[in-house]
């Protein structure tokens, strides 16, 4: 199992196209429900810095990269941001009321 967390900052006129962008993503996954994958993106109190947390059952594979509302999304990020991604892996020490 594997837990990654991406922050970044997108520019305010971009934020609220971001976001779409990440709803078209949860639309597709509720829509083909791949199983090995625990998913969640938060929005900031400043409204255009975004988290995204991802928790892989197979750390190799990554259900949301075959996603085409995935690739949506991932493409002019770069271009949306402010402060581009930063990519950190997590570690659990514990949780509750959290799947595994």
């Amino acid at each position: 199992m594997k837990t990654i967390m991406v922050r970044y900052k997108t520019s305010e006129a971009h934020a609220a196209s971001n976001e779409a962008l990440i709803r078209a993503v949860f639309g597709e996954l509720r829509a083909r429900a791949p199983d090995g994958l625990r998913y969640a993106s938060y929005r900031m109190a400043d409204g255009a810095t975004f988290v995204h947390v991802a928790t892989l059952d197979t750390p190799n594979e990554n259900p949301l990269t075959i996603l085409p509302s995935f690739k949506a999304f991932q493409d002019g990020l770069k271009d949306r941001c402010v402060e581009l991604p930063v990519v950190t892996e997590l570690t659990r020490v514990d949780s509750y009321g959290s799947p595994s």
